[in-house]
């Protein structure tokens, strides 16, 4: 007996998106569109009548905002949902907010050849789809939840460092490790799946909640001490040496595991380049990026960590990572600050004996 389809409802004022999203959906064996709705209050309605697995949610729509929408949702009736987003400016501020409030994972709307465009996203649309079937609705982040407390800084030298690979679920993740950390923490680098026009957003988000500097990383800066370096959306992140100190490397290269940025790229470059100076950290998020780098960094004497399938939105990176060996632990989201400067305080430590 086959598996029952996974079943969709598209929310989106435009006819057009609904009907290629209607088209590329129901082109996969394993989903089909149970209902389209041109607005929200059309697709509460849907909801109820239809129970679907996923909804598809476009951001900016007549009669109820998007967000407003979302917000409900996810307080009412907790379900997957994958934004439909524009790439502008405002959409990916606007995105950031919907992934905040709970929304699974996003796709950008092309801005030109609209049909051509979405049909080349297709297979990603349809692997985000299935990747939010099998997700946790997560709980959304109010706005006036107080920040966390400041997690202390062990004395730590400008070479230690935690390198942070995320997907799926990640920029909500990384938002819970970072925000914690002391001004004074180690240098970060990060690589979070998402395309280019939104990594820029991103960064200043996290730079306005945490007590460390968040910046879009640019080429041969120095990675400093307090701060975090994220890859931006289309270039992969390397960690590079010039003499004493460490710089960024921004590279155009091919796509990685189908990725740039590439999470396997910048761990490889941190196992080569930092060896057990750094801390490998993985998040959650679908496919296997990372997994070989995490083992790389372990290999080269890299505390390594692994977050649990309990509190990832999408245990596909971590899974793939522990199966291949590389995490050392495997640790809960909440805990996995505290882990880190736990792991630079024994390090520290060490190399005083």
């Amino acid at each position: 007996m086959s598996a029952a389809k996974i079943k969709v409802l598209c929310v989106d004022d435009s006819a057009l998106i609904r009907d290629l999203l209607t088209e590329i959906i129901n082109s996969q064996p394993d989903m089909e569109v149970v209902a389209v709705a041109p607005d929200p209050i059309a697709a509460r309605d849907l909801i109820k009548q239809h129970n679907p697995d996923v909804l598809t949610l476009d951001v900016e729509m007549p009669r109820m905002d998007g967000l407003d929408f979302l917000e409900r949702l996810m307080r009412l009736r907790p379900m997957p949902v994958l934004m439909v987003s524009s790439l502008t400016q405002s959409g990916s501020e606007i995105t950031l907010r919907a992934l905040e409030l709970g929304a699974l994972d996003f796709v950008a709307k092309p801005s030109l050849g609209i049909r051509n465009g979405m049909m080349e996203y297709a297979d990603e649309i349809a692997e985000k789809l299935r990747a939010a079937a099998r997700s946790r609705p997560r709980q959304a982040r109010h706005k006036n939840t107080p920040p966390p407390a400041a997690l202390k800084a062990p004395l730590v030298t400008s070479e230690k460092l935690i390198i942070i690979g995320a997907s799926t679920g990640g920029t909500e993740a990384i938002r819970a490790v970072l925000e914690p950390l002391p001004a004074n923490a180690p240098a970060i680098l990060i690589t979070q799946h998402m395309p280019g026009g939104f990594t820029r957003s991103f960064a200043e988000r996290l730079d306005r909640l945490c007590r460390i500097t968040v910046k879009e990383a640019t080429d041969g800066e120095r990675i400093l001490p307090g701060h975090a370096y994220i890859a931006p959306g289309d270039q992969h992140l390397k960690l590079a040496r010039s003499g004493a100190n460490y710089v960024a490397r921004l590279d155009d290269g091919p796509p990685v595991n189908r990725h740039r940025p590439s999470v396997d790229v910048l761990f490889h470059s941190a196992a080569q380049h930092a060896g057990k100076n750094s801390i490998g950290v993985i998040l959650t998020g679908m496919g296997k990026d990372g997994a070989a780098g995490l083992l790389e960094m372990r290999q080269a004497g890299a505390p390594t960590i692994a977050q649990n399938e309990q509190s990832c939105v999408v245990f596909g990176m971590p899974r793939e990572a522990i199966a291949m060996g590389g995490a050392v632990e495997v640790v809960a989201l909440d805990d996995i600050p505290s882990r880190m400067m736990a792991l630079i305080a024994a390090s520290g430590r060490a190399q005083r004996v």
